[in-house]
């Protein structure tokens, strides 16, 4: 299994250690040549908009986006969230895939940024650090999106299929449960 990591910025090396603790090969992904063998895909916290633009500039844009179309497992954290959705708040949808209205910024600017322990089911049995840091979260959610978690009545994690997304920053902490859970939607994909 190798698992893609989008690379022009944001938590890419967070998200690299996670995968090499789980004894996982990963990719960084920066051009289309780069998505040949890959078996799924973590788009990391960083600047949304500024990771569209290189989308675009770098051509990966309608190759990744069909992929991920076509069934292709993808995780968004932060600003990956941002970049699957459906809805933005006030913006237009860059990859317009997952039935989610996302709200940027939606708890605030970095000084706003906190975190919190909570259990999650799909992730475990046990309370799992949660990293907000100017986090979106999801104000709607429409046809086959699930809400795995609900902060304070705010949706911040959910999944759609092939797709997974959070608020929270996993990639932060210590605790490998959602990558985990990544890795088996991969596996799950593969013998299907």
């Amino acid at each position: 299994m190798v698992i893609g990591i989008l690379g022009f910025q944001g938590s890419v090396i967070e998200h690299q250690k996670m995968i090499e603790k789980l004894g996982e090969k990963y990719k960084i992904v920066k051009k289309i040549e780069d998505l040949k063998g890959i078996d799924g895909i973590i788009f990391p916290g960083g600047e949304s908009t500024t990771m569209a633009k290189l989308l675009h500039i770098f051509g990966l844009y309608s190759p990744l986006r069909d992929a991920i179309a076509n069934g292709l497992p993808v995780f968004g954290t932060c600003a990956g969230m941002i970049l699957l959705a459906k809805e933005i708040v006030g913006e237009e949808p860059h990859f317009g895939l997952m039935d989610i209205k996302v709200r940027r910024n939606a708890y605030g600017s970095q000084i706003d940024s906190f975190s919190t322990h909570q259990k999650i089911e799909e992730f475990g049995n046990h309370e799992i650090p949660l990293v907000f840091i100017r986090a979106p979260w999801i104000e709607e959610i429409s046809g086959e999106t699930r809400v795995l978690y609900r902060l304070d009545g705010k949706i911040v994690c959910a999944r759609e299929n092939n797709m997974l997304v959070s608020s929270f920053h996993p990639e932060l902490t210590n605790d490998l449960s959602v990558h985990q859970y990544f890795i088996r939607m991969i596996e799950e994909n593969n013998r299907g």
